[in-house]
């Protein structure tokens, strides 16, 4: 299983740098990013300091989506990269839950993405593509670019798309029935496309926290760091309930259920601990979507997802403790469960 670890790109860029390098040299072999660009900083540009600052880390958004970016410009910026750095990018693609609402816009449909994935990944890869009617290539993109494009879902039909279209597929999430569940319904999707599902790569992001041991005291101050994403989740949930319901078998109660006390978020605290809009997740669902304990319960919760088919696990580290989680991961978790 590989390791990666995902960031805001919050100022100082430098520090988001600095963290990315801590994780290559502890074994890890992603480095991710948010990418919403009234929220934080230019991730892309981040992404090239990254690369420069580092040897091995493959590096891409978590996510990116086809509408702040136009999609020879998102193809352009991947391939100039991976012309720079050596194929070392991978694009995450999704609706765009903040980037597109923080602007006042409805997140992108299945069908856009659809379209968007497949333009990215050729022209980044060299080739000819169909840009609305015109036949658009990148004629400086040298033989040998790769761009593999990594779709972020949860949705039944997101799945499938994920399932027959997507080079990987992103599960924001860590819990082990949802994570079988969605797994199998896009490696099904993947067959029925006449595709080898081997050749879909499984990426579960979530935040880990490590504690010093199991006590109540600890548990509860790692669920309150973590508790943020949960809600964050929670606005994903929210749009699948608006289209499926909860009634209907679509979308898994295990899924659905824990945010009937929603009432509302504010982008303001998005992806960050302490998210006052987040107080309707109950700990059960922390724990569930989370990584949380000792370093055994990580070992543990890993290698349960690992067997389930999940290739890469990216370590969501927005709280009071990214340093040490990090060296943690390196010392006793990837030794444990790495590649």
């Amino acid at each position: 299983m590989d390791l990666g670890l995902v960031l805001q790109t919050d100022p100082p860029a430098s520090r988001v740098i600095d963290l990315m390098q801590r994780a290559e040299r502890n074994g890890f072999r992603y480095g991710w990013t948010f990418d919403s660009a009234v929220l934080w900083q230019e991730p892309f540009v981040i992404h090239s300091q990254i690369l420069a600052n580092t040897s091995r880390l493959t590096v891409g958004p978590m996510v990116t989506n086809p509408s702040t970016r136009t999609w020879e410009v998102t193809a352009s910026t991947f391939a100039t990269l991976n012309d720079m750095f050596g194929n070392r990018t991978v694009c995450g693609i999704g609706r765009g839950d903040s980037a597109m609402r923080v602007a006042g816009r409805r997140p992108n449909t299945l069908a856009r993405i659809s379209g968007a994935m497949k333009v990215i990944r050729a022209l980044a890869r060299g080739e000819e593509a169909d840009l609305d009617g015109t036949a658009v290539r990148l004629p400086w993109v040298k033989p040998g670019a790769e761009l593999p494009v990594w779709m972020a879902a949860y949705g039944p039909k997101a799945l499938r798309t994920a399932g027959a279209e997507a080079d990987g597929f992103i599960l924001q999430l860590a819990d082990l029935y949802l994570t079988e569940y969605m797994v199998r319904t896009v490696k099904d999707a993947a067959v029925a496309a006449g595709r080898d599902p081997s050749e879909v790569t499984v990426c579960v992001a979530a935040p880990a926290y490590v504690t010093g041991d199991d006590s109540p005291g600890a548990l509860a101050h790692a669920r309150d760091q973590c508790r943020w994403f949960g809600g964050m989740v929670g606005n994903h949930v929210a749009d699948l309930v608006a289209r499926y319901g909860t009634d209907g078998g679509a979308v898994p109660r295990e899924l659905t259920e824990y945010i009937e006390a929603r009432e509302g978020y504010d982008y303001a605290h998005h992806g960050r601990s302490g998210n006052p809009d987040t107080r309707f997740v109950p700990d059960g669902i922390v724990d569930r979507f989370c990584v949380l304990g000792p370093v055994e319960r990580h070992i543990e919760k890993l290698t349960a997802l690992r067997e389930l088919g999940v290739d890469q696990f990216a370590v969501y580290a927005m709280h009071d403790a990214q340093e040490a989680v990090i060296d943690a991961y390196g010392s006793a978790v990837i030794p444990a469960v790495g590649p």
